[in-house]
């Protein structure tokens, strides 16, 4: 029986991705996480190392079989397999179709976006739209149902999402039932505690727009428009 040579725990893969993010792993440290463990007196990083070494460029690693991984020594079936599955998945990810993002420019985008969903609704939704810095959607999430009322807001969970894909601005839709657009008392004071939740988090609310029929409302501009 021997030990397996260990790595000081603030220097482990695993550790740094957590505090730092998988953009700050190196190449070899990306190969220890999968391979999981190293061998007798070579920690899993210089075996990642052994690994990238077999190799004339990293981009071999796209090509190689797990025949030819297992020619490494301490690389078995199981590390061989882990590794190629990986580079089969990344390989598929990668050539998936992009999805065209939807650009919200004027409120009018938003009621040409949001109408055909929530327009006809016979109960009130209120959805959130997420936005990078090019004003694209990048997250949509209907955050409640039911009569709007600033004591159903809850701005954690809103902005919990909005740091978690590092959103630029938000958005806010919610529809009216009756067909009339103007905004109620509450949906005013709701409105006003979401814009000042924004400036703590500096996240900037773009508008808040109300879908009535045929027609919709802008708290920002304080706007009917019927169409």
């Amino acid at each position: 029986m021997y030990l397996v040579k260990e790595m000081p725990k603030t220097e482990r893969p695993r550790e740094r991705l957590l505090i730092s993010g998988v953009s700050y792993l190196s190449n070899e440290e990306l190969i220890a996480l999968l391979l999981r463990t190293g061998m007798k007196d070579l920690s899993v990083i210089e075996l990642s190392k052994r690994v990238l070494y077999h190799l004339e460029s990293l981009s071999d690693l796209k090509r190689i079989t797990p025949e030819e991984l297992m020619q490494i020594d301490g690389i078995k079936a199981a590390k061989a397999t882990t590794l190629i599955a990986a580079i089969e998945l990344g390989r598929r990810l990668a050539s998936l179709p992009k999805t065209m993002k939807h650009v919200i420019r004027t409120s009018h985008d938003v009621y040409e976006l949001m109408y055909p969903e929530i327009g006809h609704l016979e109960q009130e939704h209120f959805v959130v739209l997420y936005l990078n810095t090019k004003s694209e959607i990048i997250k949509k999430e209907t955050i409640f149902i039911g009569t709007m009322n600033q004591t159903l807001i809850h701005p954690r969970e809103i902005f919990k999402l909005a740091v978690k894909h590092a959103c630029a601005a938000l958005l806010f839709v919610h529809n009216h039932p009756t067909g009339d657009a103007l905004p109620s008392l509450a949906d005013i004071k709701a409105t006003e505690l979401l814009k000042k939740s924004g400036e703590l988090m500096g996240i900037d609310i773009m508008d808040h727009i109300i879908i009535g029929h045929n027609e919709f409302y802008s708290i920002k501009s304080q706007k009917l428009s019927r169409l």
